[in-house]
């Protein structure tokens, strides 16, 4: 286990910066139909602004937060593994109700208050990265990694199949059917029918209990988010242990050796994304463009951003600093401001609440974005000044142990 100071300086920093991230990447989801996520002219033309914001934050943001946060994960599943060890218990029967728990709490998140929900993936994923807990770091890197290139063949099989749906509905005698299937899938990479956009902003405005019902019927599948990304999940677990295993996320290497990896890891990153983002602008968001750019071409290039990222933090936050310091409790707060972030969201947009979904544009949603942001970084370090966990960390932690936690007592001198 590491001291408390040593964690601010790095996990907890990291973690801080991916759950922010996270939202960022996010927003879009909150505020607009899923369809409208990766493409910016879903609803129609994108003004100069809505370009702007939808680059940067396919540059800077989308899928690198949600890889750190996943690296993440895993290196704290190996602290707790590592720790139960440590203490003579058995790791399985520490790690597994853990999951079993958090898997509980994304079922809730995911039909009750919104539909991207990461947790119930992440439980699921985390059981079966329990099996490589006890491999070397080299391997842990290598299978890892060939987690990460099976994600990519995966992709490359999907755009090849994107591309021929389009040709075979392009045909001149295409069949009804192959009209429908290539709508069908247009409508999930930011083309849809005006009647799907109608019908998709009715439900965000409508009641509390219509949302769940289309959460129920049609909209939440775990399943599919396993198929869809559950390889490349579980490789970058895999990668966070060895990135704790080696001393890379507990800031134990050179500082010449993060700032060389930092310098030439989000260089080499932007530059290809911003080359990506090109693609899919000059072919006007087509919907097969968008699958090429966002999952085909950037899946192989975001290993290399998130490392790039990683080390980025480490070499930036200045243990004891103002602004590390509130970073670092927003990560000691993660799984509470995770979903603190979607209530809040949720109510700001959906029709039960405020009402503003699909009433922004893409550019006035990080206005959003940095409001939250404030209300993040200005709670969770005077909590943690009070209290030992975030509350749900503290309820998760409780429910996976048989017993309620202390709670009393500053975190910031409490070790986990």
């Amino acid at each position: 286990m590491t001291a408390a100071a040593t964690r601010i300086a790095t996990l907890d920093v990291i973690r801080g910066v991916a759950v922010m991230g996270i939202l960022a990447a996010n927003i879009a989801a909150f505020g607009f139909p899923d369809f409208a996520y990766m493409s910016p002219a879903s609803m129609g033309a994108p003004s100069l602004a809505d370009t702007i914001a939808w680059t940067a934050n396919f540059i800077v943001i989308d899928g690198k937060m949600r890889g750190l946060f996943s690296v993440l994960f895993g290196a704290s599943m190996l602290l707790v593994i590592d720790g139960a060890r440590a203490q003579g218990d058995e790791a399985a029967a520490v790690h597994f109700p853990r999951m079993a728990w958090l898997a509980v709490f994304g079922a809730i998140h995911i039909y009750l208050i919104w539909w991207g929900d990461i947790l119930l993936h992440y439980a699921i994923v985390g059981c079966v990265a329990f099996m490589f807990n006890r491999l070397p770091t080299r391997l842990l890197v290598l299978i890892g990694l060939m987690f990460v290139a099976l994600q990519v063949i995966q992709s490359v099989l999907l755009a090849g199949y994107a591309f021929d749906l389009r040709a075979t509905a392009s045909a001149p005698h295409a069949t009804a059917r192959a009209l429908a299937n290539w709508q069908s899938f247009a409508a999930n990479f930011g083309g849809p029918t005006q009647q799907e956009i109608t019908r998709q902003i009715a439900i965000g405005r409508g009641s509390y209990a219509d949302l769940v019902a289309h959460r129920w019927s049609d909209q939440v599948d775990p399943a599919s988010v396993i198929v869809a990304v559950g390889a490349e999940t579980l490789g970058y677990m895999l990668l966070g242990m060895a990135g704790l295993r080696s001393g890379f996320l507990i800031g134990a290497w050179s500082h010449h050796a993060y700032r060389t990896i930092a310098i030439v890891c989000v260089g080499l990153g932007w530059i290809a994304y911003a080359a990506i983002a090109t693609v899919e602008i000059g072919h006007g968001f087509d919907p097969r463009y968008v699958l090429l750019s966002w999952i085909t071409l950037a899946t192989p290039v975001r290993p290399i951003l998130i490392l790039g990222y990683a080390a980025s933090i480490i070499v930036l936050a200045r243990p004891g600093g103002w602004l590390t310091t509130r970073i670092a409790a927003a990560g000691r707060t993660a799984f509470s401001n995770y979903i603190g972030t979607s209530l809040v969201c949720t109510t700001l947009f959906y029709g039960y609440g405020v009402g503003l979904f699909g009433h922004l544009t893409r550019a006035q949603l990080y206005i959003v974005v940095a409001v939250v942001w404030i209300g993040m970084l200005g709670w969770s370090k005077p909590w943690l000044d009070r209290f030992r966990y975030g509350p749900l960390e503290w309820l998760w932690r409780s429910l996976a142990r048989y017993e309620w936690q202390p709670m009393r007592g500053s975190a910031i001198t409490t070790s986990r």
